[in-house]
């Protein structure tokens, strides 16, 4: 068992913090000093020209969604956060040019650090998502696109197999299940039901079913890789922020910022995943498997990378452990971010009933619905992503509650850019600049009200003009570019037939929804992951 997870407050850590980050700027200054060219820029704070101390502070005490927010209301869409650093809250002059126009994660020969490097697996080994460069990026993109396509997932026959096998032999019954207890029956953590069905569902089309999880039907060990994987949270910001220092400060003077058993859950989570792709690898060499058994994704980068190893001559335990890499993100990222969602579209579901009535009579026209007299049959998946309220309800559920509202850092090119607008501001290279989801979406010229959840905004009759602003230029769930999130169709697709499973078959209603408000981080799950509701069996005629 782990300890009990407190923010890093002891009394050394409060001692280094400002010595530490003096060093850190004062070394990073020492070599790429603060460009003049930003003192066009507001500050955020007066502090921000002038040393990285103030947002270094602000993201140690997990307050940076908030505090852009706020500036960003105040000074207007491109602010100056540090020397070297800005955020930009605007599509033209900002996330068009930034993510449409390939800036890189991390600076051009080896300067500085990457940010994403901490999103790297076993000890260091990249995966797509933590790649500094779009050339490795898209190499690898090329493997996996076609596998996460719109129309591949819409139509593959083995995600409908193992989807069906899901939500029919676990999902549905652990609902029912739940009627059959002593106490409060059909009462709830909604979190964690929907945290298992992702989850599985995820590794079902990574890894197929027999290799993949089954964590709805074994909540003891659901619950223990939750904490594993969660646990780790409150240590992320010395090794992804400063991760020289931290990883100089261990070797030399043997103190650590991250506790050794965060290590040890990396580990266990490493091996945990190692073994499903292990496992997906034996299925393949044997040649005989079932349709739901078929390890999808597993089997498209496997030959694909087997194929590009002929031509390098690599070798092949390093191509396991890079596998295991690729598929450890896509999972934990994969089943995280779509409980996230589904979690808080049962929330605003919950509180609007007649809704939710209306919902479920839109479901109830699926042929066949997803209910239990339909097993094992499905409808249609294009039949259910074309459900315009279900789409609404998702759509609008992404926007207010990202589960990644965070932001996303890229640098400029060496050859500098101009942004803001209007183009006004010039930014020369190796800057640090980002956007976030969870400011973007809240731009209320494009999104009326935007902190009310309205599913309906999605149905409305308006303009080609505004349309196109909510739908494709300020909608950044999934981000924008070269390299948004590859796995958004398969992430809306079992969104989609999670919740036409739910609300065919029952009610919700909140028992306890006590920090059920999102965190302030890069990734915003509810503060206390848990939402306890109250089931009510549908009837239908």
């Amino acid at each position: 068992m782990l300890p009990s997870l407190p923010i890093p407050n002891n009394l050394l850590t409060l001692l280094l913090l400002p010595i530490s980050l003096s060093l850190v700027y004062f070394l990073k200054r020492s070599i790429s000093p603060s460009p003049n060219d930003l003192h066009r820029i507001p500050p955020a704070h007066p502090l921000a020209p002038y040393t990285p101390l103030w947002i270094s502070s602000i993201r140690w005490q997990s307050r940076e969604n908030a505090t852009l927010s706020a500036a960003h209301a105040r000074l207007g869409p491109v602010i100056r956060l540090a020397p070297r650093e800005i955020s930009v809250n605007c599509v033209i002059g900002g996330i068009r040019e930034v993510y449409g126009g390939g800036f890189e994660k991390g600076e051009r020969g080896g300067k500085g650090y990457n940010w994403y490097g901490f999103f790297e697996n076993f000890g260091g080994v990249p995966n797509m998502f933590s790649t500094p460069d779009n050339k490795t990026h898209s190499t690898r993109k090329r493997m996996l696109s076609n596998i996460y396509s719109k129309s591949v997932v819409l139509s593959h026959p083995a995600l409908r197999e193992q989807v069906s096998t899901i939500l029919y032999t676990r999902f549905l019954p652990y609902l029912a299940a739940t009627f059959s207890k002593a106490e409060k029956p059909g009462v709830l953590n909604i979190y964690e039901l929907l945290s298992a069905t992702t989850l599985d569902i995820v590794t079902g089309y990574v890894f197929g079913l027999a290799s993949g999880t089954d964590m709805i039907s074994d909540p003891k060990t659901l619950a223990h890789y939750l904490h594993l994987y969660t646990s780790r949270g409150a240590y992320t910001f010395w090794p992804q922020e400063y991760p020289g220092f931290t990883y100089a400060l261990e070797r030399w003077l043997g103190y650590r910022f991250v506790p050794k058993w965060v290590d040890d859950a990396n580990a266990e989570i490493y091996e945990w995943v190692m073994g499903m792709c292990d496992s997906a690898a034996q299925v393949l060499r044997k040649g005989e498997w079932s349709l739901e058994d078929t390890p999808v994704v597993y089997q498209q980068l496997s030959q694909a990378l087997d194929k590009e190893a002929k031509k390098k001559g690599d070798d092949a335990g390093d191509r396991r452990v890079g596998i295991a890499s690729e598929f450890l993100d896509q999972v934990t990222a994969g089943f995280d971010t779509s409980g996230i969602t589904l979690t808080y579209v049962v929330h605003e579901l919950s509180k609007h009933p007649d809704l939710q009535s209306k919902l479920r009579e839109e479901l109830l026209g699926l042929t066949p619905p997803v209910r239990p007299s339909s097993a094992p049959s499905l409808p249609d998946p294009r039949a259910v992503d074309a459900l315009p309220l279900l789409h609404a309800v998702i759509w609008e559920t992404l926007r207010l509650h990202a589960a990644i509202p965070g932001p996303q850092p890229r640098f400029t090119p060496p050859s500098g850019c101009r942004l803001g607008p209007e183009k006004s501001y010039y930014i020369p290279g190796g800057v640090r600049v980002s956007a976030s989801a969870g400011l973007l979406h809240m731009n209320d010229e494009v999104y009326d009200n935007p902190g009310e959840w309205r599913p309906e905004r999605w149905l409305e009759d308006v303009s080609e003009e505004k349309k196109r602003n909510m739908e494709s230029r300020w909608f950044w769930a999934f981000g924008s570019g070269g390299r948004m999130c590859i796995g958004s169709h398969l992430a809306v697709y079992q969104m989609k037939f999670i919740v036409a499973a739910l609300y065919s078959n029952y009610t919700t209603a909140i028992i306890d929804d006590t920090g059920i408000e999102q965190v302030d981080g890069y990734t915003a799950p509810p503060s206390n992951e848990e939402l306890l509701i109250q089931l009510q069996r549908v009837k239908t005629g």
